[in-house]
């Protein structure tokens, strides 16, 4: 595996480096990418800060396609510190959506986590970004709820925040199998 922590077919994960603060400015400063992020669309001296702080950083993944060597994707993946619950994240440049790449990765990471002894993986995404919403589906999670209102990462003409609902998602380590259809 040499310089992934694991791979799945066609992606290595890893921790980010210094060196990748170019393919990651393209994710970053990406409207359509940071739309529902908890945070605006970076510039791209800011993106290229942002890598750097980054490297080295264990809560996240540079994901990598092997072929070409390229960063692709950010997997976010943190002990949420209850109970054996982590929690899952991910964005992905926009140039590689559409070719199951951001699944592919996901369930590596799941598939890692849950054979470490991890119990539980959440995750939430806005009601709005079904392209989100159906790739946790496809994943193997299941919709637990949904948080009304919960949180505002943007706000309107009058400054007034653009309130968000978020749908909660999650699966235990006894129904994943590693080989969800999807």
């Amino acid at each position: 595996m040499g310089e992934y922590l694991f791979t799945t077919d066609r992606l290595g994960l890893r921790r980010f480096r210094a060196a990748d603060a170019e393919d990651f400015a393209e994710i970053l400063t990406d409207e359509e990418v940071s739309y529902f992020e908890p945070y605006d669309t970076f510039a791209k001296e800011d993106a290229l800060l942002e890598a750097e702080k980054l490297n080295g950083d264990e809560r996240f993944y540079a994901v990598i396609l092997k072929e070409t060597g390229k960063l692709i994707g950010k997997i976010y993946f943190e002990d949420k510190k209850f109970f054996g619950a982590y929690e899952i994240g991910y964005s992905f440049n926009r140039k590689f959506w559409g070719h199951g790449y951001a699944l592919e990765a996901v369930r590596g990471v799941m598939d890692n986590a849950f054979a470490s002894g991890v119990r539980r993986i959440i995750a939430e995404a806005d009601v709005r970004n079904t392209r989100s919403l159906k790739l946790l589906e496809r994943a193997g999670m299941r919709k637990e709820g949904v948080y009304l209102k919960s949180a505002y990462f943007q706000k309107d003409e009058n400054g007034e925040p653009i309130w968000s609902d978020y749908a909660a998602y999650a699966i235990l380590n006894e129904e994943w199998n590693g080989s969800v259809p999807g």
